[in-house]
């Protein structure tokens, strides 16, 4: 079997950002989440039989205390906030194992998800969905593998070194010499990608770095590589068969009617059907 994990965050931001690029577009309530919802159900109709999707109920994490300017959800649409709990119910609704995430991040659950399943002899490969760098992290050769729907790329160990230059197990420390804007640490100044890249490739993790290379930076490095790892420890389902999709619950109806669009009960009774 092909497990897949969804970044349920990134996911509803695309969909998000993308209904306001229309012309003439106007936000709606749940776009987003029927967005999401949709592309979703799109894998499961083509043929996906074991999904789990992340989310950041809550922006916040353990990493905010660490590091002050670690992102947070200030700034954040509130249209778009609102969308998260909506998401998940809809989700758990339409059959779909969610991880909403409060002390621990979207991006830690997938870390986790990938680890633990990756362990069943029974999975032939892991697939990530998300574009987000960090997650490169989680790469092993092709049994887990980086879906970046965005550019349509899969990166399995080789694309994550032809892309970062660094094997994925270095992307903690690569992320940590050049930062990460995204999340909010700035990484270490005067030290670019290719920087970041050789010093890797000769050293290794910045724990073996000789101490004049960095210097007195060293503390803030380790620091920043500690925001940039992922946990792998959330627990998240204790057997692959709880992330196996056997149709939706009898509450998605009337989920669907909430958000205004019963075509999705359609589809999924149909794709429930084609696979008794």
């Amino acid at each position: 079997m092909i497990v897949h994990l969804i970044d349920g965050t990134y996911e509803l931001f695309r969909h998000f950002y993308g209904l306001r690029r229309i012309p003439n577009g106007k936000d709606q309530p749940f776009g987003a989440v029927l967005g999401v919802l949709g592309t979703v159900l799109r894998m499961i109709e083509d043929g996906a039989s074991h999904v789990g999707v992340a989310t950041d109920h809550v922006i916040e994490s353990f990493r905010n205390e660490l590091w002050s300017d670690y992102k947070t959800g200030a700034g954040v649409d509130p249209a778009l906030l609102a969308q998260f709990e909506p998401l998940e119910v809809a989700l758990a609704a339409m059959g779909v194992a969610v991880w909403p995430m409060i002390e621990l991040e979207a991006d830690d659950a997938l870390a986790s998800a990938a680890a633990a399943a990756s362990t069943d002899p029974r999975v032939e490969k892991v697939c990530i969905w998300t574009p987000d760098k960090d997650l490169a992290q989680c790469v092993r050769e092709d049994r887990i593998v980086q879906v970046d729907r965005k550019s349509n790329i899969v990166r399995n160990a080789d694309g994550v070194r032809a892309k970062f230059g660094v094997s994925p197990v270095l992307i903690p420390d690569y992320l940590a010499l050049v930062g990460d804007a995204a999340d909010g640490y700035p990484g270490l100044a005067g030290i670019g990608p290719k920087g970041a890249a050789t010093l890797l490739t000769r050293y290794g993790w910045i724990e073996d770095f000789p101490l004049h290379v960095l210097g007195e930076r060293r503390d803030l490095a380790l620091l920043f590589k500690r925001l940039a790892t992922l946990r792998t420890d959330a627990l998240l389902f204790s057997d692959i068969d709880e992330l196996a999709w056997r149709g939706p619950t009898a509450s998605f109806s009337t989920c669907c009617e909430r958000l205004g669009n019963s075509q999705l009960v359609v589809r999924a009774d149909k794709a429930r059907a084609a696979r008794v």
